[in-house]
């Protein structure tokens, strides 16, 4: 628990109301590659994508599981902006788990596709992954009327604390 009820609630709604999330990877030259990804949250802690498992960030998470996330409100107005900064580790969902995960990975999808686990098994074009989180920071603007310093820092946060 990050022992701020209020920053924690902070990172619950910006994980809440957002639908993309920027996902970072790093290419095996240790170029970073950033991917705009709509995702499902569950538990605050794990992150649902699905993609291609030629895509680029797909290669890079199946040679290094660490990446990075940011969600954010991009309308934001200057000065307004919330946002979520996760580390995590990211991997494929298994054909085994999707049977069990799938529900959890595509429910209340406002209008995104749900897809069923025989469509993401083995070869199938697109396939579901999966980033947990082991660390959090949310964005406070430098001019928060409490912890604001005058310019913007990150403090750290636990969403899944209820």
């Amino acid at each position: 628990m990050s022992g701020n009820p209020d920053l924690d609630a902070l990172a619950r709604r910006v994980i809440d109301v957002n639908k993309y999330m920027t996902l970072a990877t790093l290419d095996p030259d240790g170029r970073p590659r950033l991917s705009p990804l709509y995702y499902t949250p569950a538990r605050y802690t794990d992150f649902y994508w699905v993609s291609s498992p030629l895509a680029r960030h797909s290669r890079n998470l199946d040679e290094r599981s660490e990446a990075e996330i940011v969600i954010f409100d991009s309308a934001a107005v200057v000065g307004r902006a919330e946002a979520v900064y996760l580390t995590a580790t990211a991997r494929l969902v298994g054909d085994g788990e999707l049977e069990a995960v799938c529900p959890e990975a595509f429910r209340a999808t406002l209008g995104a596709r749900r897809f069923a686990p025989a469509e993401l098994r083995g070869d199938a074009v697109l396939r579901l992954y999966v980033a947990s989180a082991t660390a959090c920071e949310v964005l406070v603007p430098g001019g928060d009327p409490v912890r604001g310093r005058g310019v913007d820092i990150r403090l750290p946060a636990d969403p899944a604390a209820i």
